[in-house]
């Protein structure tokens, strides 16, 4: 999943991913490329930072978006108050194939919509 969320930003934005930490290194941002403001972060945790119950690890996206979709995503499962960020901003997405590629495509460009401002 993440090789093809890179495809899409680059394609759609021009946007490269940056790894910015070393205890991390296969954590990355992806930030507007003119404001140089965050729209989304991917990263390797815990399922239990998410999940209290679930065991292991998972990737998930850190992604910006207007109060409805948070909480229609939250609602219906489909996301989570956001991991590591502001909880009432951001919202954290399992990148295991659960929520349709197109429909994170869309929220992803909420997101970059969102900080472009």
């Amino acid at each position: 999943m993440r090789d093809k969320i890179i495809s899409y930003v680059r394609e759609k934005y021009a946007t490269d991913p940056e790894y910015l930490w070393l205890k991390t290194p296969d954590a990355f941002v992806l930030r507007n490329r003119k404001n140089k403001k965050w729209y989304a972060l991917v990263m390797n945790v815990k399922k239990s930072v998410l999940i209290p119950s679930a065991k292991g690890f998972t990737d998930i996206i850190n992604l910006k978006c207007q109060p409805l979709t948070r909480e229609c995503l939250i609602t219906e499962g489909k996301a989570f108050p956001a991991y590591h960020m502001n909880k009432k901003l951001w919202i954290s997405i399992i990148l295991d194939g659960n929520l349709d590629f197109k429909i994170l495509c869309n929220i992803i460009d909420e997101s970059y919509n969102i900080i472009d401002r």
